[in-house]
């Protein structure tokens, strides 16, 4: 650090709102990275009329092995965020990503139930730390004040992993087995690796925030409790339920529910994933743009992304009540789709009170939270299928489940999201010590 407190980084002088050269790159090959990890998550749910059909599930069976992906998700999460506050986020990604392809080649053969239940507990394992991770990776590049639209892009991987892959593992099934997806998906997952061990790198900026004597740890007691972090991982938690039907069961309701064929269901399924990446551009875009223009992060950030989810919720509730199969795929197209603003929005706001040391870890802790509605959400709607008095009455009260904790869980962001003051009461106990090691460290 310089004598007027200017950090050094690689041997050269940057400021704090300096994006370093090379942080694009790291964040186009990072969306794929997502890319990659959604299109292994929506396989199950694409194939899965025929992957019932062929081993003989009930939607009971079929909703556990849609639950299973996440029971080691939230765990896996918790201990990887805790390893990438101590090494370096290139060589955690690249072994996500090489688990994810190992555990996609067991498919490609004859396979039971069984065997394909671990293979996703496995895979669940491999992706629960991926968002949190590659968010704490991407955060070493920008500056908190350029972070939403980076934080945008690395969401639209999940977008595009649908859009660009189901029409391709859904020609895969159709014209060939549902067996060789999961093994393409294997391939694609090896290239990636190869791509990021020829260009991924750590971002700098971590080593300039290390360099920072002003920097003091909070208790993680008082960050996990702080009512920013409680109304982060509420909001996304029924964002995330929205998400994991939509992985598990938007295609066979195309297909079962609604009468649709399997190959219209390949174009039909991208729908709701379309709208969600235009959701999501836009909210980074605005959010940026407001903060630019002197808005709080209360309401850039907070307020920006929890409304949509009580509208998303409030329009999803009406579906039970039109008829046509057009208007309810619309319903459920927006509905859903509208969630994907608080994605954007939360890991900044998490990231502006949360010292860089600690941040791997409370992204990660935040991840494992929300996202336990994935263990929950498949196995609700494949009761509530098997118990109804027709299969598209299942759905209906699935979704209706769906649209009343949406708007719970949106209400609630409205309630607790106040990131600008939680940084200033956070680091208000912090400022005497940090005021105290300045005295005692020298610059260099």
């Amino acid at each position: 650090m310089s004598a007027q407190g200017t950090p050094m980084v690689a041997g050269k002088t940057t400021t704090s709102g300096e994006t370093p050269k090379g942080a694009w790159t790291v964040t186009f090959l990072l969306f794929l990275f997502m890319l990659v990890n959604f299109a292994d998550k929506i396989v199950v749910g694409l194939a899965g009329v025929p992957i019932m059909t062929d081993l003989k599930l009930t939607p009971e069976q079929f909703g556990l092995l849609g639950s299973s992906f996440f029971f080691l998700f939230s765990i896996s999460a918790i201990v990887v965020g805790f390893i990438v506050n101590k090494v370096p986020t290139r060589w955690v990604l690249l072994s996500l990503a090489v688990v994810w392809a190992l555990a996609q080649f067991p498919m490609v053969g004859t396979v039971s139930f069984t065997t394909l239940l671990i293979c996703r507990i496995v895979l669940g394992a491999g992706e629960g730390p991926a968002f949190s991770v590659a968010a704490h990776a991407i955060y070493k590049w920008f500056p908190d004040e350029k972070r939403t639209l980076p934080t945008a892009i690395l969401s639209q991987g999940s977008a595009f992993g649908v859009i660009l892959a189901v029409p391709a593992l859904n020609w895969v099934i159709v014209n060939h087995s549902w067996h060789y997806a999961f093994g393409a998906l294997g391939v694609v997952g090896l290239i990636w690796v190869c791509a990021w061990l020829a260009l991924g790198k750590e971002g700098p900026l971590e080593d300039t925030q290390a360099l920072a004597v002003t920097e003091t740890k909070i208790p993680y007691l008082q960050l996990l409790t702080s009512r920013t972090f409680v109304g982060c991982v509420a909001a996304t938690f029924g964002a995330y339920w929205a998400l994991s039907l939509g992985l598990t069961w938007f295609t066979p309701f195309i297909i079962k529910g609604l009468g649709f064929s399997q190959s219209q269901a390949g174009w039909i399924s991208t729908l709701p994933w379309v709208f969600g990446a235009t959701i999501v551009i836009l909210t980074g875009w605005i959010s940026q743009l407001m903060m630019a223009r002197g808005s709080t992060t209360r309401v850039a950030r907070g307020v920006l992304g929890s409304v949509p989810l009580v509208i998303g919720g409030l329009i999803l509730a009406t579906m039970p009540h039109v008829q046509g199969a057009a208007l309810q795929l619309t319903l459920l197209v927006i509905g859903t789709g509208l969630c994907g603003a608080i994605y954007v929005v939360c890991p900044p706001m998490l990231g502006e009170f949360t010292p860089s040391s600690q941040r791997g870890a409370i992204l990660a802790i935040y991840g494992a939270l929300y996202t336990l509605s994935g263990i929950i959400a498949p196995a609700v709607m494949g009761t509530v299928i098997q118990r109804a008095g027709s299969m598209l009455d299942g759905y209906m009260t699935g979704f209706t489940i769906n649209a009343v904790i949406m708007v719970g869980s949106g209400l609630l962001g409205l309630l607790l999201l106040w990131p600008n003051s939680e940084k200033a009461r956070l680091t208000r106990g912090a400022a005497p010590k940090a005021a105290a090691l300045k005295g005692v460290v020298s610059p260099t």
